[in-house]
């Protein structure tokens, strides 16, 4: 500040460049996000276009979901030791790449491969992005708004990718899913190099934990593998007991590693950061319950109201601007009531929405008896996906923020392969054997069940939650909304 109480134009300038990186961080965990779901309402005419098998189209999500959970933790190490900005511009020229694949892909391989290709470069850039804010804006207020756009821009992109997935697919044809991706990481490379400053050289001291990174690699891509593809092969085929088997084997090996490392993949002193440690639990259980409704609710409207692509994309439009604006918002809520209340008081919301949601999911039900479920579970969604974030950042230092966001991103994968591994076996009960009216009617119970389990799941998230460490609220002249501020108890000490 100038003498006379005025910002200098030096301090605009780097104020104006935080906040445009900002935005470049915020840009690019979008497009990642986007992927998730874009795909999903393309499947049916992937699957005709490509002859995929009924049994072999799901590969085209889970390609992407292994290749995504395994690397994600080396992603976040790698950030840390290699250079934040070279770990960013390297998975978004690998995402790019793979997606221009899949969008020229003539067979069911190919398109595979490119999957797993952008599952690789989606694990480099969502924790470099979340370490790079981590690292940019200070603990506290500053970041927490910060991470509230960075978790906006993911929670969106996940809705939003559905809608869009249902506009291109439409218009445009499967492969366009695909290469809506090549000018937007264009965009995004040109902007990293102009606006994120040089990574500093390399610290020689620090070692890469080689057989560290290698075998907790192979272990969660094997048991991601594993949950993912019992579904569809058997839960006592060879390839998934074989996958299950050789993962726990690796991840053991991984911990033996561990123990006796000088500089280990995954400090010690992280694991027992508070805060991070309550994060990683409540990623886990956030994306094996919030991060399936979107599946389900897809199923809901193609299988059992026959909605085509864009009318499911369309119908995503409501969950979507409330995601948006419960994530945006999710900073500054948190910075006045504290990350504990914020959490606990969002997940209850998204647990009665998932209920009342659940409910409502009735084979003869419309959308507008949706409405309310969808409000409630979608506030409770872009909340929490901010706030858990928050608090995996907090109190870990500037030069482990990366492996801590790979942690916290890692244990999101995981989830999310468990929770529908798990869901899917309670939506699809009692549809063996049925067909036309029967089996629209036993579908829609069928998910309406697995809604409803989410409910109970989110509660439970809300009791773990009670674990994060009381911190101080700011002092602000707009107070904490008094129910969400005594939603956790005991009251954080000032």
């Amino acid at each position: 500040m100038t003498p006379s109480g005025r910002t200098s134009p030096r301090e605009s300038l780097q104020t104006d460049r935080r906040t445009a990186t900002l935005a470049l961080l915020a840009f690019a965990m979008l497009i990642v996000s986007l992927d998730q779901y874009i795909v999903v309402v393309a499947l049916p005419e992937i699957g005709r276009e490509l002859d995929f098998s009924a049994q072999t189209l799901q590969a085209v999500i889970s390609a992407y979901a292994v290749a995504s959970a395994g690397f994600l933790l080396l992603g976040g190490r790698a950030s840390d030791l290699l250079g934040r900005r070279r770990v960013l511009v390297s998975g978004l020229a690998l995402y790019a790449g793979g997606s221009l694949a899949g969008g020229l892909a003539p067979t069911p391989e190919i398109l595979l491969v490119a999957r797993a290709a952008q599952g690789l470069g989606g694990a480099l850039v969502f924790p470099s992005t979340l370490a790079l804010i981590n690292t940019t804006f200070a603990e506290g207020a500053e970041r927490n708004r910060a991470v509230a756009v960075w978790g906006g821009a993911g929670a969106s992109g996940l809705v939003i990718g559905v809608l869009l997935g249902g506009v291109l697919t439409q218009a445009l044809g499967w492969e366009a899913v695909f290469f809506v991706n090549v000018p937007l990481v264009a965009i995004a490379l040109v902007l990293a190099f102009a606006l994120i400053p040089p990574d500093r050289r390399r610290d020689r001291s620090r070692r890469f934990d080689l057989p560290g990174a290698l075998s907790a690699t192979l272990g969660i891509t094997l048991i991601v593998f594993a949950l993912v593809q019992g579904p569809s092969l058997g839960w006592g085929s060879a390839a998934v007991i074989a996958s299950a088997v050789a993962g726990v084997l690796s991840l053991t090996t991984f911990a033996l590693v561990e123990r006796r490392g000088r500089d280990p993949l995954v400090p010690p002193r992280l694991l027992a950061n508070r805060n991070l440690s309550t994060a990683v639990a409540i990623a886990f259980l956030f994306w094996a319950t919030f991060g399936s409704v979107l599946y389900f609710l897809t199923l809901y409207f193609q299988d059992v109201h026959g909605y085509d692509a864009l009318d499911t994309g369309l119908a995503f439009l409501l969950p979507t601007s409330v995601v948006v604006a419960s994530s945006a918002l999710a900073g500054r809520v948190a910075t006045l009531c504290g990350l504990r209340p914020t959490l606990v008081g969002a997940l209850a919301v998204g647990a009665l929405g998932a209920a009342m949601l659940g409910v409502g999911m009735s084979a003869d039900g419309s959308y507008w008896a949706l409405a309310p479920g969808l409000t409630l579970i979608s506030i409770g969604d872009g909340t929490v996906f901010t706030t858990m974030f928050i608090a995996a950042g907090t109190g870990v230092d500037d030069t482990e923020q990366g492996v801590a966001s790979g942690i916290a991103s890692t244990s999101t994968s995981v989830g999310a392969a468990v929770g529908l591994a798990l869901l899917v076996l309670v939506a699809a009960a009692g549809t063996d054997g049925l067909s036309g009216e029967a089996l629209r009617i036993a579908t829609a119970d069928g998910l309406s069940d697995a809604v409803l389990v989410i409910a109970g799941a989110i509660a439970t998230t809300a009791v773990v939650a009670l674990g994060l460490r009381p911190e101080a609220r700011a002092q602000a002249a707009t107070p904490c909304p008094r129910g969400l501020a005594s939603a956790a108890l005991p009251r954080s000490r000032s």
